[in-house]
This record gives C-alpha cells, structure tokens and sequence, in this order.
C-alpha cells in the first residue's frame, strides 16, 4: 500500500424512492482506498455494500441517487458528473467484476471479440494490436491455450474462465480502481482460491487499488487489507483486518464472527444473529442494530441516540455506545 489515494469517499448520503416516498440506504458513508490497497466492505444482504459500489461507479438505478457526499477518484469529484462524462471514467479508469460474468458478458459475441473491442474502445489500439494484448491479458490471467479460447463463447466456458476472462477484461483496460462485487460467490472454493490469488498479484503488478464486497469472512481473512462493517446503510465499524478479527469491537461485528462455523471444533457451535434485518421503510430510533444487540439493554443510549464513530486504536473505529465498555465476544 502507498499512502496515494486512488479513491475517497466522504459523508455519502444515498436514498431510493418507493411510492414517491424516499428512503435513505446509505448515511454518512466515508472511506478511502489507496493504491495497491484491498479494501473489503462486509455485511448482511441489504446493508448498502453492491449499493455503495453503484454510487461510485455512476449506476444507480433510476429511483436511486446520492443527496449528499464527495465522490474522488484520483482526485476527480464524480458527483456532479452526467452519464456521458462519467462513462470516461469507466473502464478506463475504474472497473467492475460483478458476481455472475455471464451476465457481464454477452453469450452471443466470443471471447475474442468482446476482449478486442474493449481494448480498442479504452486503449485506443488497432484489431490487430487488440488481438495481441487480448492474448497476452488472458495469459496473465493463467488461461491456457489462449488463442483458443479467443474463438470461444462464454457459454462453452466454466464460470472459473468465465471470471478470469472477465477479469482480463477489466484489467485490460489498466484502471486505477478494481470494483469486485462478491465476484467468487458463484464459485467452488478451490476456483476461488485461485481467483483471490490471481487478484492479489495483479493488484501489486498494477498498482491498483481494489475495493471489495462481499458477505464471506473467510474471503476477507484472506484478501483485505483493511475492513469496513456496515450495517442497515451506516458504517459500524473500521480497522484493519488484523484488527477486525482479533478484536472486534461493535456487537454486530462480534455477531457476524460468532455467526461462522468452525471446523476445528465438534458440534454446533454457530450463534447466528437474533432477530431480522430491517426493512428500508423501517424506522428505528437509536442505534440501528439495537432490536438485535444483546447489549442494548445495558445502556439506554441504545434506544435514543445514534452513536458516532470512535476511535479504539490508531485506524480502528466503531460506533457503538458501549464500545468505551470494550464490548467481547
């Protein structure tokens, strides 16, 4: 990591609207990633992760939109942007592998031509220098037999070449910023594995920074650098990863730990989080999380007050009001 910033995100506010009614998903949303830094936004479905990642790249849908906040990307605000300026962004700039590359890619044109034509489009090269490249990013990727491949179409693929090809076509591209979102769900672990090695590497050799989601603690042990919590559209908490696992400090940070089976002990030994995530239309005073926490009757802050985010450590935040109180799992 180097202390460049490749993306920083501040105060950033994101509502739906549903019935000509809006609903905030995302309060006071702020982060930085840096070059050659992983950082891995975790938490349950729904807690504002795949919606944080559309506010950076310009696409929400058409009921969404961001009210507030500061969106830099190499020191460029994309806030005020329109579509046609942020799409100069894209690709170019930052780049996206989503969860299932089927739908990424078209089924219909091969892999060949879908890798030519991005390169053209974003390096500005001729068919035949396109091909070239194609070739090579699919060797960088660990793809065999290349040209072949170049010939196929996506549905003649694996999903563990589907991603790696979509992989290469991101990173052909050269962005500064790589957006994965949950981009090993709809593999095997050993496909995934090799998927998160493949990304560390190219992150070093292209001195990118990587923002990463994903509901998997065992993917974020294995690739992030540093972690943020949210819940129900809040920032709960940050630190790095060492951090986040050896101490984490908000109630529902320690829940999601204690939600995670472990192999090395017999029995039944997962606690999962009680109670249900809320709604969007839900409104709770206090903390977010307090229907769920099984702290929130010690304090009655809990129930009134939304709690700020401290400092525990150096780089280590939680926004809870007991976290002076060193909550343990």
């Amino acid at each position: 990591m180097t202390d460049e910033k490749v993306l920083e995100v501040n105060g950033l506010h994101a509502v739906f609207r549903i019935q000509k009614k809006e609903y905030e998903v995302l309060h006071d949303i702020s982060f930085t990633v840096h070059r050659n830094e992983t950082v891995c936004i975790v938490g349950e479905s729904g807690c504002g992760k795949s919606v944080t990642t559309l506010c950076v790249m310009g696409l929400l849908p058409k009921n969404g939109r961001v009210t507030e906040g500061s969106i830099q990307l190499d020191g460029n605000e994309l806030t005020h942007l329109n579509d046609d300026q942020i799409r100069k962004y894209r690709g170019s700039k930052m780049g996206m592998i989503f969860q299932e590359p089927m739908t990424a890619l078209n089924p219909l044109l091969t892999i060949g031509y879908q890798l030519r034509e991005n390169l053209m489009l974003h390096r500005g090269v001729d068919k035949k220098t396109a091909e070239q490249m194609a070739i090579e990013y699919l060797n960088k990727v660990g793809i065999a037999n290349a040209p072949s491949r170049m010939k196929q179409y996506p549905f003649q693929l694996s999903g563990g070449l589907r991603q790696r090809i979509l992989i290469a076509m991101v990173l052909s591209a050269q962005p500064d910023l790589l957006i994965a979102d949950e981009p090993t769900t709809a593999l095997d672990v050993t496909i995934q594995k090799q998927v998160l090695t493949l990304l560390n590497g190219l992150k070093k050799d292209m001195n990118a920074g990587i923002l990463f989601i994903t509901h998997d603690l065992g993917v974020v042990a294995e690739i992030a650098d540093r972690v943020i919590v949210l819940y129900a559209g809040r920032k709960v908490e940050e630190g790095s990863t060492e951090q986040i696992f050896t101490h984490p400090a908000h109630p529902y940070t320690i829940g999601l730990m204690n939600a995670v089976p472990d192999v090395d002990k017999d029995g039944d030994d997962m606690e999962p989080i009680p109670g249900m995530f809320p709604n969007i239309t839900e409104v709770i005073p206090g903390c977010r999380f307090n229907p769920r926490c099984p702290h929130a009757a010690e304090c009655s802050l809990c129930k009134q007050e939304v709690p700020s985010l401290t400092e525990i450590e150096p780089g280590h935040y939680a926004a809870c009001h007991l976290v002076k109180k060193e909550v343990q799992p």
